[in-house]
């Protein structure tokens, strides 16, 4: 029987993509899912999909909302129910240069990457500690590991999702409550679609979910996938400054100087 059976997670971000997928595959292992999106319609087609499970704390719901909205976050948390544990899955995307910045595009990524899950992060992890008990996941990249071109203000997004996996790991330590971080390599969801350059190891949304859930299971802190390009961003986060600009500028040939 999987570790995960009749535990029951707030996930957040689960109408589409790794979100949707994980719900699936957490419910197949006998995990009930309070599914949180923008979009209820397709909350509820995924509640109807998901395997049925009861468990102590109830079974599946869907729960929407918008985690930009402060006090929509902290009613969402109080509408979703008992839960032992979050994951944040919820992610905004559009590849941009810093040459042609669209402020308002990069104010949606870092409120729905970043600012988003410390709201998420604010209802829950108060409780969490008060009963002694719970688990986070974050949903990072690999793109977070070293600048990117092309990544503005995503990279630096999930940059600071890790940090803050960190952070809270460090702060929370022998407070009952589990820190993990997810670092996958590139999925095929709607949000690589807009990617315009070949994409390396390219996974499925099943397998990404699959990864993700023995990663859940073993508990370690960081799940990284897949090994071939966790390698390599690895080796690039340890290359001095110099030396990874170098190499970035040999790899990506001459700049854009379009305006």
């Amino acid at each position: 029987m999987s570790r995960l059976a009749g535990r029951r997670f707030w996930l957040v971000g689960a109408s589409a993509g790794i979100g949707r997928e994980l719900a699936l595959r957490l419910a197949r292992e006998g995990a009930a899912i309070a599914a949180s999106a923008r979009d209820g319609t397709a909350l509820d087609r995924l509640v109807d999909e998901m395997a049925p499970v009861q468990t102590a704390h109830g079974g599946h719901a869907a729960v929407p909302f918008d985690v930009t909205d402060s006090a929509g976050t902290m009613q969402a948390f109080d509408s979703a129910g008992p839960v032992d544990g979050v994951i944040y899955c919820a992610g905004a995307y559009e590849p941009m240069s810093a040459r042609r910045p669209d402020l308002g595009t990069l104010e949606t990524v870092v409120d729905v990457n970043l600012t988003g899950a410390l709201r998420v992060l604010a209802a829950c992890v108060p409780a969490f500690c008060r009963r002694r008990s719970g688990r986070i996941l974050l949903i990072g990249s690999l793109a977070g590991y070293r600048g990117l071109p092309g990544a503005w203000g995503y990279g630096a997004t999930k940059a600071a999702l890790i940090h803050l996996a960190e952070n809270l790991r460090s702060d929370l330590r022998g407070s009952g409550v589990g820190i993990q971080v997810c670092n996958p390599g590139f999925v095929a969801t709607r949000l690589t679609d807009k990617n315009s350059f070949g994409m390396p190891l390219i996974m499925t949304t099943k397998a990404a979910a699959d990864r993700i859930v023995r990663g859940m299971e073993r508990k370690r802190f960081e799940i990284a996938f897949p090994f071939v390009m966790v390698a390599m961003f690895k080796f690039l986060a340890a290359l001095p400054g110099p030396l990874y600009f170098a190499l970035l500028a040999l790899v990506g040939g001459k700049p854009d100087k379009t305006s």
